[in-house]
């Protein structure tokens, strides 16, 4: 990670060590210093300083059989006190409840972390036990996902440019297809207010986007098995997405006006 003079009044240390908690995503249960320091591109002489720290401060485990690290339960606190401190969560779980019971679709509400899309809630209502584990907290590619196009098509056009940038150093698989996507789906965000991906090969995806009381968006999907008619999803399913969207915007909206 490399600090720039952006960075000149902040702790180095501290956002070090959380870029190490960064690390650990689902599959990566334990890593060792190695790896920490492969991911960062921290030295190791840090690495090993900064989880040590992490260790005593409660956020880090350390594994003495596999000189390796997992997350302590203090993050799942954090966790937990995120989603119940959150006035969006709170009011927008039983409105989306409510829809996805009615159309027995998956609807999920998620902002950007980065170049990725982190759900805030997501409801379930898929017969796949596998899609079933979607769940809040979970991170999604930005690049390919409804979710994550439509939240690029409300960035402001410098900040949509330099995000596209990051994303083309990637190295990412197809991405001259995946950018002529984007741009569909920005064009579809700006004419029709939704759009559209299948990026995996069980689901088709509708999105689009909630204003939130910081001013800031977040998305808003509904997904459904992909067998189903893509053409029937938008025309059975466009009305009841902005309704939905309607329905939280306003119960966040009572909230700035009380």
């Amino acid at each position: 990670m490399e600090l720039t003079k952006a960075h000149s009044k902040t702790n180095r240390s501290l956002i070090r060590g959380m870029e190490i908690l960064r690390c650990f995503k689902p599959g990566m249960g334990l890593l060792g210093n190695s790896e920490i320091a492969e991911r960062t591109g921290l030295p190791p002489s840090t690495i090993s300083r900064l989880t040590q720290t992490l260790v005593l401060s409660g956020f880090l485990e350390h594994d003495p059989i596999r000189q390796a690290y997992r997350l302590a339960p203090t993050v799942l606190c954090l966790g937990h006190a995120f989603k119940t401190g959150s006035a969006e969560i709170r009011l927008a779980e039983p409105l989306m409840r409510k829809v996805s019971e009615k159309l027995k679709l998956n609807i999920g509400l998620a902002v950007a972390d980065r170049l990725e899309m982190v759900y805030l809630e997501s409801i379930r209502y898929t017969k796949n036990i596998a899609l079933r584990a979607v769940a809040s907290g979970q991170r999604v590619p930005i690049e390919r996902t409804s979710l994550g196009r439509a939240w690029i098509a409300r960035l402001e056009p410098h900040s949509r440019a330099q995000l596209l940038q990051e994303l083309k150093k990637q190295n990412i698989k197809n991405w001259s297809q995946i950018e002529k996507e984007i741009h569909e789906a920005i064009e579809s965000m700006s004419e029709k207010g939704y759009c559209v991906a299948t990026w995996l090969p069980e689901i088709s995806a509708i999105s689009t986007t909630v204003q939130l009381l910081n001013g800031n968006h977040a998305s808003l999907n509904f997904s459904t098995p992909a067998e189903s008619n893509l053409n029937e999803l938008l025309e059975n399913y466009t009305p009841a997405l902005f309704e939905l969207k309607n329905k939280i915007e306003f119960e966040l909206n009572k909230i700035k006006t009380n």
